[in-house]
């Protein structure tokens, strides 16, 4: 069951690689982005490139090498680790650091506010619950 929730996070990773490409479209970054400075905007870019080129890797990771997370290894304790941690800091970041009235009285920033919050949450359980296997079989 773990190894195919693992494979679902990595599914759920090539969509937000989509997600992203289209958020920069829906948003009109290029617009957005052309009242700050040539180097916030170039910064902007290439960390949004990063961050799809990272959410590509993990998810490549999670769907085709789920195993790899799963066995028990000092590689896979290091990497289910890491990645429970940084998508529970995502999860509270939705909740804690994006400003409520983007979604409060929004019916569609609501709701991808909510999808959003169960997308993280399964992210951060799914890596948890492979940590502690990593955990387990270690000792």
């Amino acid at each position: 069951m773990l190894k195919l929730c693992l494979q679902i996070v990595g599914v759920l990773m090539f969509a937000l690689v989509l997600v992203n490409v289209e958020a920069a479209r829906r948003l009109k970054w290029r617009d957005e982005l052309q009242k700050v400075s040539l180097l916030t905007r170039q910064v902007f870019f290439v960390h949004m490139g990063f961050i799809i080129l990272l959410l590509a890797m993990f998810g490549a990771l999670s769907l085709f090498f789920a195993n790899a997370l799963i066995e028990q290894s000092l590689a896979g304790r290091v990497l289910t680790d890491g990645l429970a941690l940084f998508w529970t800091v995502r999860l509270f970041t939705q909740w804690f650091v994006y400003d409520r009235k983007l979604w409060i009285g929004h019916r569609f920033n609501t709701s991808v506010h909510i999808l959003f919050t169960g997308v993280w949450g399964f992210f951060a359980g799914t890596y948890g619950a492979a940590f502690v296997q990593q955990l387990r079989a270690a000792s």
